[in-house]
């Protein structure tokens, strides 16, 4: 999988005379309409072939016509791919090829040459597929997991060594409510240690959302040791027990906020766009409209509903 700093790279790469080409190509695997799946590799080699036969006319360099030839016979062993997008970066020239797998997202198979790789499709990828952090916390433990593209990792994990108390009371029950305070600030010191590690983490932008799984009866003491900026990535908490609880339960739970988040707010930005139109403001629907305002250059934003 892609990660954002291999996507700057990509992104600051930029041929250096008209013999280099950086080819960008997209493989998105539609619905199988029999149980061969070969209509899903079709395109992908027919837009190869027909671009191979353009650089050719036109004598570009060899080092390209090498990488879509390479490309060619990617595409070839794409059969059966089980649904699994993949992106092909390409600059023979250069040395470069950086193939990475991807989600399925809603983009057709394209292919691009020009001076610089084409990274828009991958727009929708990281849209679609946020990078989540997961903190899982209780009285005496954290584990910090990390889902990207649908993959889970553990970031960090921590104990906090609790006093034990003692048998005694001793006079009047002070010693018991002595070390029943202290135990208290224990707790309180690993949720801000909890809470100062996520604060860290935003500060160095690790992470665009977060999730929290805690006991029902800790979340609120949990929760005010947040800090502003932890509390605007914040997605969703859900009840966990950490003794029990599995990274892939964990993940499951994570993904089934992240989508009610995402359908949230689109839902809040369909009607933002339906109440501007309705009152003449920031908001064009229909076809003709906003193709209008898209070559006004008036669009920031297209919506399309299924």
């Amino acid at each position: 999988m892609i990660t954002r700093e291999e996507l700057r790279e990509l992104a600051s790469f930029e041929c250096r005379d008209e013999r280099e080409l950086a080819i960008s190509f997209y493989f998105h695997p539609s619905t199988p309409q029999d149980k061969s799946h070969r209509e899903e590799v079709i395109l992908a080699k027919d837009l190869v072939s027909k671009t191979l036969r353009e650089l050719q006319i036109h004598d570009h360099s060899r080092q390209a016509t090498e990488d879509l030839e390479r490309i060619l016979r990617l595409a070839e062993n794409l059969h059966g791919n089980s649904a699994r997008a993949k992106a092909v970066f390409a600059c023979g020239a250069r040395d470069v090829w950086q193939e990475f797998d991807l989600p399925p997202v809603a983009s057709p198979t394209r292919l691009f040459v020009n001076r610089r790789f084409h990274l828009r499709p991958m727009a929708a990828v990281f849209s679609e597929y946020p990078r989540i952090w997961i903190a899982l916390v209780d009285r005496q433990s954290a584990r910090l997991l990390e889902i990207q593209f649908e993959q889970i990792r553990e970031i960090n994990e921590f104990t906090a060594a609790l006093s034990r108390r003692g048998r005694s009371d001793g006079y009047a029950g002070y010693d018991a409510g002595h070390a029943e305070r202290h135990s208290e600030d224990e707790v309180r010191r690993h949720y801000q240690r909890a809470a100062d590690f996520l604060k860290q983490a935003v500060e160095r932008h690790q992470f665009e959302g977060l999730v929290i799984g805690c006991h029902d009866v800790k979340w609120p003491e949990f929760e005010t040791q947040l800090h502003p900026y932890v509390r605007k990535r914040l997605l969703g908490q859900f009840p966990a027990d950490l003794r029990s609880l599995t990274n892939d339960e964990a993940k499951t739970e994570a993904d089934r906020i992240r989508r009610k988040v995402l359908q949230r707010h689109h839902q809040q930005l369909i009607q933002e766009a339906l109440d501007g139109a309705r009152s003449k403001g920031r908001g064009v629907t229909g076809l003709r409209r906003v193709l209008r305002a898209a070559e006004l250059g008036e669009v920031e934003c297209i919506i399309m509903t299924p």
